[in-house]
């Protein structure tokens, strides 16, 4: 990788009625006004409005429009990743919901085994294999691509295959996985910093790869485009001396929508590139924002994304639809608290859905609580709202915050009421829990201890009779298998020593990095 070339590319370019709930149930009914409500569009094709609520007041904001020339109105509204041969980004797609990836069991599931375990390198205070949130990619690459990478990459080895696991280390380097054997299928290739967020595939197959530098161990810092037949970095985005915040993190997983790719930052700046293929970005426009009253706060979750709407937390509580088009905020939610674990979204009678949860970071006092929140996706109004105690802990000089990190599951089967998320440190506990909720009203449905802290995202197995089965890890390397009508934990393996990582599945099959130095593959029986 040249990067001298690359540091010198970057400094160039440097309403409805809402329940709100507590641990226990419902303790409380109210109504909203609902005259600022805006009918959501019949036809697919339809852009959403472009339109701002008396929220969007709450913020300071302004548009850097870099490209002139070029239109920002998407040029389609399709879901890119609805057909890919694989899991892409994290989550599966726009909406991050991993529904486009659950998988597949015989029967009752009873056990976790291990498949193979790829070994990175280690080195440095991060150590090796991969951390929150670090979900691999999943391809099966189509025959032209095969043929393409098998005459112009300079980089494969014995072991390429069809199927590869992609994912981003903490030791700084890129690995490409022989998904059946474990084996490298392709060399590294050297990042410049740790990566600690999951990188993406582009879902229109045009040799790009995105990633993003999650501390500055060394400089360049910044997000990264990687040419796959080249096998090397050739865009980076580096500091930025316009953005609201220094620092310049890149946990998010960035995502396509129409002919753009979006790419959060911690810098507490939306960026938007035009894709020119082979790991080559131009930007389009930037957004950036404050809230009154308060200093820039940045984006480490990922963007979801509904028609040309897009949603995201920031690490101040605030969570914001933006207009895609436009770079403009629609509407304004404070949700109390940092917002690391991704929004998840389903679409309920045309209209869009969002579940939000927070962690106990900023808050003070004595009553610090964490907060689960279903919005309306169209104007921001509240659902319905769960919210309990938590608290943030100190061990020596680390501190570990409570309340939620992970991306929640929505239910699909004999769970299609049910939404799945850990929370931590809930009531004083110095551990997890495995809560289930039920997504109509917020009422929680159960409660499991998971012992230690769960950082990692839930993900789910069908089996014939469309029964919803649950993998989810923690930090001190448990991987449980629960049942999700009633939670019942059916297998507790230690199988590492601290699954921060989300999975990414197939079929009965897992593959999850650890803290440990290893990306291992399991598979479900």
């Amino acid at each position: 990788m040249n990067f001298s070339k690359i540091v010198a590319t970057a400094l160039v370019a440097a309403v409805m009625s809402l329940t709100v709930v507590s641990c226990n149930g419902i303790t409380e009914k109210k109504s909203s006004n609902d005259s600022d409500s805006v009918a959501l569009p019949k036809v697919d094709t339809v852009m959403l409005p472009d339109t701002a609520f008396q929220s969007v007041e709450n913020l300071t904001y302004e548009v850097e429009l870099l490209d002139t020339v070029t239109s920002g109105m998407l040029d389609n509204l399709i879901n890119p990743y609805d057909t890919v041969p694989g899991i892409f980004t994290f989550r599966g797609g726009q909406r991050r919901d991993a529904r486009t990836y659950s998988g597949k069991v015989k029967g009752v599931p009873s056990k976790i085994v291990q498949d193979w375990v790829f070994r990175t390198a280690v080195r440095g205070k991060w150590g090796g294999g991969s951390g929150w949130t670090g979900e691999p990619v999943y391809v099966k690459w189509p025959k032209e691509q095969m043929d393409k990478f098998r005459k112009m990459s300079p980089a494969l080895t014995a072991d390429f295959s069809d199927e590869e696991i992609i994912v981003g280390s903490l030791c700084e380097e890129l690995y490409f996985i022989n998904f059946a054997n474990g084996k490298a299928s392709r060399n590294s290739i050297q990042l410049g910093n740790p990566v600690k967020g999951s990188i993406s595939l582009d879902p229109a197959l045009n040799g790009s790869l995105y990633a993003g530098h999650a501390v500055p161990e060394h400089e360049p810092f910044g997000h990264l485009g990687i040419d796959l037949y080249k096998h090397e970095v050739v865009y980076l985005w580096g500091r930025d001396r316009k953005a609201k915040r220094a620092w310049g993190g890149y946990d998010s997983s960035p995502i396509v929508a129409g002919q753009f790719l979006f790419y959060p930052a911690e810098n507490g700046t939306l960026y938007k590139y035009e894709r020119l293929g082979n790991g080559q970005l131009k930007m389009h426009s930037a957004l950036r924002y404050v809230v009154k009253g308060d200093n820039g706060a940045g984006m480490e979750s990922s963007l979801v994304i509904y028609k040309n709407y897009g949603f995201i937390g920031d690490n101040h509580g605030d969570v914001l639809c933006i207009n895609l088009n436009t770079m403009k905020p629609v509407w304004h939610y404070d949700n109390h608290d940092d917002i690391d674990g991704t929004i998840v979204l389903e679409v309920e009678n045309g209209v869009p859905y969002l579940y939000c949860g927070c962690e106990v970071d900023l808050q003070g006092g004595a009553d610090t609580r964490t907060h689960f929140v279903k919005l309306n996706g169209m104007n921001g109004s509240l659902v319905w709202e769960w919210s309990c105690p938590s608290r943030r802990s100190y061990q020596g000089d680390k501190h570990f915050d409570g309340g939620l990190y992970c991306t929640p599951l929505l239910g699909d089967g004999n769970c299609k009421d049910m939404i799945f998320a850990s929370f931590n440190q809930l009531e004083g506990k110095g551990s997890s829990e495995f809560l289930a909720f039920d997504k109509r009203n917020g009422k929680l449905l159960y409660r499991k201890p998971l012992n230690f802290y769960a950082w990692s995202s839930p993900v789910g197995f069908y089996n014939e009779k469309n029964e919803l089965y649950i993998v989810i890890g923690n930090s001190s390397g448990h991987l449980y298998l629960i049942r999700g009508k009633d939670g019942e934990i059916l297998s507790d393996q230690v199988l590492s020593s601290n699954f921060e990582s989300s999975p990414v599945v197939k079929d009965n099959i897992l593959v999850v990095g650890s803290r440990d130095g290893g990306i291992y593959r399991f598979h479900v029986e």
